[in-house]
């Protein structure tokens, strides 16, 4: 879910660049907080990091998705 909601800032983000919209800004915001909070309310069944520590819960969403794009970690639960 993170990798998905990840996925869908990088696109909203250059979007925005693209179509200088804020609309796609701020969907690049909420779109990735809203894929992530789903997989721990109700996939995972637990708090997500973003409420006590919102800058290093982004920062390690990053991290785990660029290890994931160069293969340092498995994506998915396998």
């Amino acid at each position: 879910m993170h990798f998905i909601g990840t996925t869908f800032f990088f696109i909203f983000i250059a979007m925005a660049i693209i179509k200088g919209s804020w609309l796609w800004f701020a969907a690049s915001v909420v779109t990735p907080y809203a894929w992530a909070w789903v997989g721990h309310f109700f996939i995972e069944k637990n708090k997500p990091a973003t409420f006590q520590y919102p800058l290093w819960s982004l920062a390690s969403d990053f991290k785990l998705y660029f290890e994931i794009i160069a293969g340092k970690e498995k994506f998915g639960n396998k």
